[in-house]
């Protein structure tokens, strides 16, 4: 029964033929709630649900009137849960044939080819849906770890993926532009358009921090362009090193920059020092060198605390000989006749620098035993050579005769004397000595005549006159 509510004109709906509603469609469009997609096709009595005599009076136009048992039971996501609008329409097309939802909001992430997404959840694992980062690994970690040609992990490629990937789906075409400024000019340059596929390069797909530059630049051509070139040496890195643009009129001269090639350097293969990369390398010695320096027996450098500062007694010559030690005055001086045997280690040293003595006789043993005038051994010299020595020469030398046996520099026998052989006659013998050589006699048995216990031999002169002053009596 329309009971009145729907008014008295039969046309509105019905055909004149029958009594067919088929006009219902225009009906719904002049109420602001026209029927289109999956509406279209939706049963009168699914949406007027009310008694017999009021079902068809106006239904209210507002989605959840009807959908509220869609919005309570929808999980992905929860819209009860998340507060989303009741306001179907705002998400969800009403031209389709199910909860299409191409009306969502997402232009701060746009959804455009492989993004173009129907299943949130693929990026909105959340029960919430709350906003997820927008960087490219956020929802690839896993396709950046599984990617192998190349492996992307160990190359230690960005892990934003718009840098070199389209939005595609399948991930290409592929454009690494940034490989021109990251690492080597292969889009620009001599190498534009003379590659095709990564591998041409990186022959080992499992590491693309390799690569090669001699599968194209081959030998003998090679080698016959870098003649007389200094520091050459045929390999990938080498290359690399002395060509970083790719452009062989733009060659990388070591020799312009702070530390020239010099030496045994000269023949080092390129990667010895640049194992890390050929930028930021230190030019301290200690930094290539570290293992020779701890690895240094004769001498030690470690126990010795050497300077890690190999030029400074090293030159850059293959061995690392010869070599100086100008602060040798921290551990030996070199004075004298010293100074002039400071390069010629091994006078000194004889090839042991762990060991070497720094006492005089350590290394004056031989002077000491051959010296016979006097003969040092059977005077029973002291073995420091400094106490009558000084280290320009052997001569002039001084003695303390006045202090240890008899006054020959002071009292009356200064100046009475040329050579030690005046007093000791007895070559070889520097224990034996003469007085009556100058004091002879008959003088000097008179000059004692009246003495009680007089002898005339040379004990008795020196017993009775120990500092030869003929006043000063024993």
């Amino acid at each position: 029964m329309h009971n009145q509510t729907v008014g008295t004109d039969c046309a509105r709906c019905h055909n004149a033929v029958s009594w067919i509603v088929d006009n219902v469609t225009d009906l719904h469009e002049k109420i602001a709630f026209p029927l289109m997609g999956v509406h279209s096709t939706v049963n009168c009595n699914a949406c007027h649900t009310g008694e017999t005599n009021i079902r068809f009076s106006p239904t209210g136009v507002e989605c959840i009137n009807c959908h509220r048992s869609d919005y309570i039971a929808t999980t992905k996501p929860s819209h009860s849960k998340n507060n989303f609008p009741t306001d179907c329409a705002s998400c969800h097309s009403l031209t389709g044939t199910a909860w299409n939802t191409e009306l969502i909001d997402h232009s701060f992430f746009p959804l455009e080819q492989g993004h173009n997404i129907k299943d949130c959840s693929q990026c909105h694992t959340s029960s919430d849906y709350s906003k997820i980062s927008a960087d490219c690994i956020f929802c690839h970690q896993t396709d950046f770890a599984a990617t192998l040609n190349p492996n992307h992990k160990l190359s230690s490629f960005s892990t934003s993926c718009i840098e070199c990937h389209t939005l595609a789906v399948g991930w290409k075409p592929v454009d690494f532009k940034t490989h021109d400024g990251q690492f080597f000019p292969i889009y620009s340059g001599k190498h534009k358009g003379v590659w095709n596929d990564c591998v041409e390069c990186h022959t080992n797909t499992s590491d693309y921090k390799q690569f090669t530059c001699i599968s194209c630049h081959k030998n003998p051509q090679t080698d016959d362009i870098h003649n007389a070139v200094q520091g050459y040496n045929y390999e990938d890195y080498a290359c690399l090193a002395c060509h970083p643009t790719g452009d062989a009129d733009m060659a990388f001269d070591h020799n312009a920059t702070g530390f020239p090639l010099t030496g045994a350097h000269i023949s080092t293969s390129c990667v010895s020092c640049h194992a890390d990369g050929y930028q930021g390398t230190s030019t301290a010695c200690i930094d290539c060198h570290i293992k020779d320096y701890n690895l240094s027996a004769n001498p030690n450098h470690t126990a010795l605390n050497i300077s890690t500062d190999c030029a400074a007694c090293h030159s850059t010559a293959a061995g690392w000989s010869p070599a100086t030690f100008a602060n040798h005055n921290n551990f030996y001086p070199l004075n004298g006749a010293h100074t002039l045997i400071a390069n010629d280690c091994i006078s000194c040293h004889n090839g042991n620098y762990n060991s070497t003595p720094n006492t005089c006789v350590g290394c004056h043993k031989s002077d000491f035993d051959a010296t016979v005038s006097p003969n040092h051994t059977l005077s029973q010299f002291t073995t420091d050579c400094a106490s009558c020595h000084s280290e320009s020469a052997w001569q002039p030398a001084t003695f303390n005769h006045d202090g240890l046996y008899f006054p020959i520099y002071s009292g009356k026998h200064n100046g009475q004397w040329t050579q030690c052989l005046d007093c000791h006659t007895t070559p070889g013998d520097f224990t034996q000595f003469t007085c009556i050589t100058c004091h002879m006699n008959p003088e000097t048995n008179d000059v004692h005549n009246g003495v009680g216990g007089y002898l005339y031999n040379n004990a008795a002169c020196l017993a009775c006159h120990p500092t030869g002053n003929a006043e000063v009596v024993f």
